[in-house]
């Protein structure tokens, strides 16, 4: 597959999503596609897999040639009409059989059980549903690989053998991922997509190093220009004052001699002397435009949890038990107990299947009435939270009034939002600005108490450190589930495995 000079526009406000693109991807290639949430990663697969995805709301140009190969494409989600049928019925619509499926992923140790064939896709498990997608993939033997977040909510163990399953990979991949330590052992190409000059000008850096490699580069020539930048500045000013002074003088003196006596020969003189200053003014505008411009980076986010927020230390905040948690008939777990007190942050983790989800479902919906704690829930799934018609501002507003509606557009203003995406549709953001708005309803909301399943899921490997530290700092208690490695390691105080027997203390993710 290779690209040239490709430009993406998003039709409705104009935006130049990316600009100048262009990529070869060879055999062995595990490129990484990074750039913070909206910067059109997810625009950029599809327009690749098929344009007809991305015709509604973005136009292109440019040159993208992919004759002859069979391209492998992982959406970050199933539309709702997927998730409502089974598995096999799924898998006859993607014509793929079930049995070619089964040992697609074996060398990987990604391994769909036979069950699967009989099940709705809607009682998968996150993870379940990844798996399922990628084995019906690689039935079909492509040529070119095209995931966004094939990451999403896999369990420790499936998340190292889909890095084995990426190493073993011999036909090139361009791929979405939160997962840092992910990119870390994978990626042997990075192309970064940014938005720059407050999200109006898009900026693409293709690189031939790895993930790790690239970002520690990266700082180190941001430090670099910004270092030569600041002493060429400055030495630039100190020529603008001495030259400042120097007219002043000189019109000075030029004013003085018109007044005096026989001040012509004087008055000419000077004049020539302005004429030279004047000349030495023109010098050093066109040195100051040939200047080292302060290097731009994008940033992630600038909002933070209100005080109101705080839970005294040692609060009780819950105490839950569950003889059995069951989904359907099946009993996934027994004798299921757990306290948290203020303001603690406690991350349950387990395989796929395992019922996190289902019982952070449970926990949300236990605390929602209390009224000595304010509990908010972030669902795997946005579309329980987000209605599709509304608007980012309609969805945080409670008055509507101008006042409000003023705050609030400054409000996301912090969390990167363009005023464009300000008006679209919720249901037109990507996964990660999704994610980025029911944190800002958790912040207007002033919640003490969040209950957060797969919070990074859809959040990019550089605003990921900047949410983990948000979350860090929350001066309330949280209850997460998570497989972000790199999260776990800096956001939780506990962490605790759930098993058939319960919840159990885990001392370390390895």
């Amino acid at each position: 597959m290779q690209i040239e000079n490709l430009t993406i526009l998003h039709k409705k406000d104009g935006r130049e999503m990316i600009r100048g693109l262009s990529l070869a991807l060879r055999p062995g290639d595990r490129a990484a596609l990074i750039g913070e949430e909206g910067d059109g990663k997810s625009t950029l697969l599809k327009l690749l897999y098929d344009e007809r995805l991305v015709e509604d709301y973005a136009e292109w140009t440019g040159k993208i040639r992919k004759e002859g190969e069979r391209i492998a494409y992982l959406a970050q989600e199933l539309s709702p009409e997927e998730t409502g049928t089974t598995v096999d019925r799924w898998l006859q619509r993607q014509g793929v059989k079930r049995e070619k499926t089964a040992g697609a992923l074996r060398g990987s140790g990604m391994i769909l059980t036979r069950e699967f064939g009989e099940r709705r896709i809607s009682s998968l498990s996150g993870g379940e549903k990844v798996k399922l997608r990628l084995a019906a993939l690689a039935a079909g033997e492509p040529d070119v690989w095209l995931l966004d977040e094939p990451s999403n909510d896999l369990d420790m163990e499936t998340l190292e053998a889909l890095e084995r399953f990426l190493l073993g990979l011999r036909k090139p991949v361009l791929y979405v991922s939160h997962d840092r330590r992910l990119l870390e052992r994978t990626a042997n190409r990075v192309v970064h997509v940014e938005s720059i000059k407050r999200r109006t000008e898009s900026r693409v850096t293709v690189s031939g190093e790895g993930y790790r490699d690239y970002v520690a580069s990266r700082e180190e020539a941001f430090v670099r220009e910004e270092r030569i930048a600041r002493k060429e500045h400055e030495e630039f000013r100190e020529k603008k004052e001495r030259w400042d002074r120097i007219y002043r003088q000189v019109d000075k003196a030029q004013e003085n001699a018109s007044r005096a006596e026989g001040g012509d020969h004087i008055g000419r003189l000077l004049k020539k002397k302005m004429h030279a200053v004047k000349s030495m003014g023109r010098r050093l505008e066109k040195e100051e435009a040939a200047l080292t411009h302060r290097p731009e980076k994008e940033e992630a986010i600038v909002v933070k949890f209100r005080p109101e927020s705080a839970i005294p230390q040692g609060k009780r905040v819950l105490e839950f038990s569950l003889p059995e948690l069951s989904a359907g008939e099946k009993v996934l777990a027994r004798d299921v107990f757990l306290r948290i007190t203020g303001p603690e942050k406690v991350a349950v983790v387990g395989k796929n299947g395992a019922g996190k989800t289902t019982l952070l479902r449970l926990i949300a919906r236990e605390t929602a009435e209390r009224r000595d704690i304010r509990a908010a829930y972030m669902p795997q799934d946005y579309r329980e939270l987000l209605g599709a018609e509304k608007d980012p501002v309609s969805f945080l507003a409670k008055t509507g009034d101008r006042e409000e509606i003023t705050r609030l557009r400054t409000f996301l203003g912090g969390m990167r939002y363009t005023a464009g995406e300000m008006s679209h549709p919720v249901e037109e953001l990507s996964g990660g600005q999704k994610a980025k708005l029911i944190l800002l309803k958790m912040m207007e909301e002033r919640a003490s108490f969040l209950i957060l399943d797969e919070p990074t899921r859809n959040l990019s490997p550089l605003s990921g450190p900047v949410i983990a530290a948000l979350l860090r700092d929350f001066p309330g208690a949280i209850l997460m589930t998570s497989h972000d490695r790199a999260f776990l390691e800096e956001v939780p105080d506990r962490i605790l495995e759930l098993t058939e027997e319960g919840l159990r203390e885990r001392k370390s993710l390895d």
